[in-house]
């Protein structure tokens, strides 16, 4: 009797497990940060409690310094999507912080499948690097230059540009292509032109810090995504790399409605 009442306590636990894993967030870090960013562990450890938590070691880490194109980290997150459904998790939310939220906006504009959204402190700004003289001296000339090298067929020439970070600069040498996948200034990169081509409408949450000097408002991005009901845009008292933390009960109740 006792081994039979065991079976139906494992059962029952492992139904409520699977019920409260019926979502995953795909939480993508900010420029040249790492899967174990303590700006998403707050959030992470939140998260957890209701939902699968992947913490992925994006192409701009400090690991992997520009590795593959925009495109292609795309088409892996696509995969990483599927699994997760073909696993029985019903809803995938891609989140991010500062790039990692470019990137969730990049991904509903070029794939489209997403559940739900949560862009945290969105930063990378291709167009303003590209149009604003003296952000980076020559960048545009560079950038130029990687499309040129692309439309030869010679995609593998590796080229050195400064790159921007909050203010802060740091030198790399990259593939033409890599290059100009992330750095064009009309490309996936710049949110206002993913913003308007999200595939379909879906929740999306869209949080900026007050203290943030990259704070940009809701007009930028936000208002040109396609409307959802369950759409909020916020901000809190915090700077850019505080966004995640200060945020984060925000955004669990408001992942509490989307998971319901």
């Amino acid at each position: 009797m006792k081994i039979i009442f065991s079976l139906f306590l494992l059962i029952i636990l492992t139904t409520n497990v699977k019920a409260e894993q019926s979502c995953a967030v795909i939480l993508m870090h900010g420029k040249w940060g790492l899967p174990s960013s303590p700006y998403l562990k707050i959030l992470s450890e939140k998260i957890e409690k209701l939902c699968v938590v992947e913490k992925p070691d994006m192409p701009w880490s400090r690991n992997r310094n520009y590795d593959q194109t925009y495109e292609n980290l795309l088409n892996e997150l696509q995969k990483k999507s599927e699994n997760y459904k073909n696993k029985g998790i019903k809803k995938i939310i891609f989140a991010g912080h500062s790039f990692g939220a470019n990137a969730s906006m990049a991904y509903q504009a070029y794939i489209g499948n997403a559940d739900a959204l949560i862009a945290l402190a969105p930063g990378h700004a291709p167009y303003h690097m590209y149009h604003t003289y003296g952000a980076v001296p020559g960048h545009a000339a560079i950038v130029d230059s990687a499309k040129k090298y692309i439309d030869i067929g010679k995609p593998e020439t590796l080229m050195k540009f400064t790159d921007l970070n909050t203010g802060i600069k740091k030198d790399f040498e990259i593939r033409a292509d890599v290059l100009y996948s992330y750095y064009n200034p009309y490309g996936l990169g710049h949110m206002q032109k993913t913003a308007r081509e999200f595939k379909k409408p879906i929740p999306f949450l869209y949080i900026e810090g007050e203290k943030d000097q990259i704070k940009v408002g809701r007009s930028y991005a936000f208002d040109k995504t396609p409307n959802h009901l369950l759409s909020k845009y916020q901000t809190v008292v915090a700077d850019h790399v505080m966004t995640p933390e200060v945020a984060s009960d925000q955004v669990i109740e408001w992942l509490k409605e989307i998971i319901k």
